[in-house]
């Protein structure tokens, strides 16, 4: 016996056979992640980083490899190393949390122009900056050595440690501050406590800038610790 089946029931058929198909396929490959996305959000994370960052700031995000295949991710994270610094070429780590775990690196360029303070002569170990010591400049500060000062009041007072080259960039390692008291100068012993103040005179034992500890002899020949201040003057708190 041979059933006919009416000519729509196959139609029917074969569309539900294209839908399961579809739907199969659609389940084998599920969305990937843009390389568009994750260069927006590592845009957006730069404009917030660098925002405050003083004189006018630049940069520019590296490619992605478009043989990368990662997963999508609806919430990205981007961070910035250990170790690492937004300051000349750097990376900056992407990371998805869920529901497929995966980390990238994108690389970033970043360039800064600004002031900074030079030599404007040579200026010898030991010397003491005064005004025509100094000139400002202008550059990309990221080409310069860390800790480059960028106002005079930083600079001068302070003495040379080493030689300094004319034209030089000058660091704040390149100079300390002027001593407080130095070492068999006679200083003031100023102490106190809760509702009393004395002075004393004594002899430094040993050099001290600004704000660190010294050792003083005094008169009676006990050497107490104290902290130097400008003009000879060591405070002691008991």
């Amino acid at each position: 016996m041979t059933t006919i089946l009416p000519r729509w029931t196959g139609v029917l058929m074969v569309s539900l056979g294209v839908f399961f198909a579809t739907g199969s396929a659609r389940a084998q490959a599920p969305a990937m992640q843009t390389a568009a996305a994750i260069q927006q959000s590592v845009d957006q994370y730069m404009r917030q980083q660098t925002s405050s960052m003083p004189g006018k700031v630049t940069y520019t995000i590296g490619g992605i490899d478009p043989r990368l295949v990662l997963p999508a991710c609806g919430n990205l994270d981007i961070f910035l190393p250990a170790g690492a610094r937004l300051w000349g070429q750097s990376n900056l780590g992407v990371r998805c949390g869920g529901p497929t775990q995966w980390t990238i690196y994108v690389g970033v360029d970043v360039r800064i122009s600004g002031h900074y303070l030079a030599a404007s002569r040579a200026i010898a170990p030991g010397q003491v900056l005064t005004s025509g010591d100094l000139t400002v400049q202008s550059g990309d500060l990221t080409l310069l050595p860390q800790g480059v000062l960028s106002n005079q009041e930083s600079a001068i007072g302070r003495i040379a440690v080493a030689s300094i080259t004319a034209g030089q960039a000058l660091r704040y390692d390149q100079l300390r501050a002027p001593l407080a008291v130095q070492q068999g100068q006679s200083v003031k012993i100023l102490s106190g406590g809760n509702g009393f103040r004395v002075s004393a005179e004594g002899r430094a034992l040993n050099n001290a800038q600004e704000g660190q500890v010294t050792q003083v002899r005094t008169g009676g020949g006990q050497t107490i610790s104290g902290v130097a201040r400008a003009g000879g003057t060591v405070e002691v708190t008991f």
